[in-house]
């Protein structure tokens, strides 16, 4: 046998070997994956190891999302109500701040990257999925419009009792979203420190409060 022959015998033992190796399963590849991004990732900034590891919810929603089988209803109930126990009204009892800082707030999306500095403030980046004044002619379509949110909603005073059910529901919508939709691709700022709690005063005064360019 000469040594082209040999080195065809020796390609095609290989290749038959490979053929011959079963395939890892979905779990195993799953397991491989996150064994490579634990060596991967390493703590820097303001982003930390938990990335890594989701909690049970995301977990479950990445899960459905993979498979493309629809939550089962009440695994979705579940997410929804521990999500909802998070959910604490401001402390100072306010709800509304200034309008002009929250946009501010929803123009940037400064955060959350290594590069951040741990205490460095975080900004929203709300107009990356949604649609908020009309002077922004930039933004994404990941989300409905929010466009006239307070003033389509009737909220013509965000302190009169008739205002209250939709100031609580966006109140509770920005701090953890997942309250209302099991697997909301929405932020859950509130909940996982994204924006502290007079940040999301200041963007709940940009979609509620009258005077804000948004109800115009």
């Amino acid at each position: 046998m000469n040594r082209i022959d040999a080195l065809i015998v020796a390609v095609a033992t290989t290749l038959l070997a490979a053929c011959s190796t079963p395939m890892p399963s979905g779990a195993e590849l799953d397991k491989l994956t996150q064994d490579i991004l634990a060596r991967s990732f390493r703590a820097e900034g303001q982003a930390k190891l938990e990335r890594i590891s989701p909690d049970e919810d995301n977990r479950l929603c990445a899960e459905s999302d993979q498979t493309g089988v629809a939550l089962d209803a009440k695994v979705a109930q579940a997410i929804e109500a521990r999500n909802m126990a998070t959910i604490q009204p401001p402390k100072d009892g306010k709800f509304l701040g200034d309008w002009k800082q929250g946009e501010a707030i929803a123009q940037s999306g400064a955060g959350k990257t290594w590069t951040d500095k741990e205490g460095s403030v975080n900004g929203g980046n709300c107009y990356n999925c949604h649609q908020i004044s009309q002077e922004e002619l930039s933004y994404g379509t990941l989300g409905p419009s929010l466009y006239n949110y307070g003033k389509l909603r009737g909220v013509a005073n965000p302190n009169s009792v008739e205002s209250k059910p939709i100031v609580e529901y966006t109140w509770g919508k920005l701090h953890n979203a997942r309250a209302y939709n099991a697997c909301s691709n929405m932020p859950r700022f509130g909940h996982k420190g994204i924006l502290t709690e007079v940040q999301i005063q200041h963007v709940m005064a940009l979609l509620l409060d009258p005077a804000s360019p948004v109800n115009k």
